[in-house]
């Protein structure tokens, strides 16, 4: 019993750096001035993609989830009972839309020195599942997400 205790323990002190995904591997980003043709290509075979300032690559912007892109797809109003009104951003206004338009903006992060148990923490209170990895200067270095976490479990605990 206490050879577990002591292995879950050292499971929830693994660092972020230990297992996150490296923004030279399988993190896309997309700039902020991206159209949404652009995004939706991107999204489609991922829940989420990072944005990028434009003028600085390796500066954070923000995130578009699959979610965010409902208000793009919102349909007309039909009843009151089935639809809200539609998104001004949404298709059904036929106007242009870029990223900066639809992601969420100040993405919750993590540092590359915080650990399981603290990534566990924001991720419950911001009902999230994916953290960008930031260093000092808050540029990109990677990403955190419950995959990773689950992957190292099983490593963990084999």
């Amino acid at each position: 019993m206490c050879e577990k205790k002591k292995s879950t323990t050292n499971f929830y002190d693994i660092k972020v750096k230990d297992i996150m995904v490296s923004t030279k591997s399988d993190i896309t980003c997309i700039e902020e001035t991206a159209e949404i043709a652009i995004v939706l290509s991107n999204i489609k075979n991922k829940d989420h993609v990072w944005i990028m300032d434009s003028t600085e690559p390796t500066h954070l912007l923000g995130i578009i989830t699959q979610s965010d892109t409902l208000a793009f797809f919102s349909p007309p109003l039909t009843s009151s009972q089935s639809f809200e009104n539609p998104d001004p951003r949404s298709i059904q206004y036929g106007v242009s839309i870029t990223a900066s338009e639809i992601m969420s903006k100040k993405p919750v992060t993590s540092s590359p020195d915080e650990t399981i148990r603290d990534i566990l923490v924001k991720m419950k209170e911001q009902k999230i599942k994916h953290l960008p990895v930031v260093d000092d200067a808050g540029q990109l270095i990677g990403e955190i997400s419950l995959n990773e976490i689950i992957q190292e479990y099983s490593r963990h605990f084999k």
